[in-house]
């Protein structure tokens, strides 16, 4: 079976809310299936069944923080373990990023509103929290003003290390380091970045 995460943030075949959530997949190249976050544990998944188990982990590869799922009538689909939140000061987070997509950026304002709303996987590295993902939303509750945002303990990646050193050399240390690029210069400086980063690798 194969599962494929849907970046974009215009396709008729989906809700804008869950476009904007980054909650749209297809399965086996055609079938759409999407999960609208609800609130700080909770979504909702629409669409084919049969495909719900798998689009439910690779969803939460990304929101480990989202451990009960619905269908649209409200039955209990999936119920993972609950995972501990915590409130971190926003300028105690090390972003292991160096950019934020101004399109990403304009998408995840449609669901940001209050703190409670931003929830950042972070690691432990040399005594300071490191975000694993999440920077947009972060760079966002820097805009807005926020002063604290909730976060999660998970695990770091093959990588991490360098991407956190990467950081500070360019003077990265919390979100209002991150720059903020146009999406095409997004593209050309970060995925590139981290394609040149992981080809090297193999």
């Amino acid at each position: 079976m194969n599962i494929t995460r849907i970046n974009t943030y215009d396709d008729h075949r989906f809700s804008q809310e869950a476009l904007n959530q980054h909650g749209c997949y297809l399965a086996d190249g055609d079938v759409p299936i999407e999960i609208r976050i609800i609130s700080q544990s909770e979504a909702v998944i629409k669409g084919e069944e049969a495909y719900f188990d798998e689009v439910i982990d690779e969803f939460r590869f990304n929101a480990e923080h989202i451990t009960k799922f619905y269908d649209e009538s409200g039955k209990i689909v999936k119920q993972f373990k609950d995972v501990e939140l915590f409130k971190l000061d926003i300028d105690q987070i090390q972003p292991i990023q160096f950019f934020v997509d101004r399109d990403k950026l304009e998408a995840v304002k449609s669901f940001i509103n209050t703190e409670e709303d931003v929830i950042i996987p972070v690691a432990t590295h040399d005594g300071t929290y490191a975000s694993l993902d999440g920077h947009t939303r972060l760079y966002l509750a820097y805009i807005l003003g926020f002063k604290h945002v909730y976060a999660y303990f998970s695990e770091d990646f093959d990588g991490f290390d360098y991407f956190f050193d990467e950081a500070r050399k360019r003077n990265i240390y919390a979100a209002k380091d991150l720059i903020l690029l146009d999406h095409e210069e997004y593209i050309e400086k970060w995925d590139k970045f981290c394609d040149d980063y992981y080809m090297n690798r193999e």
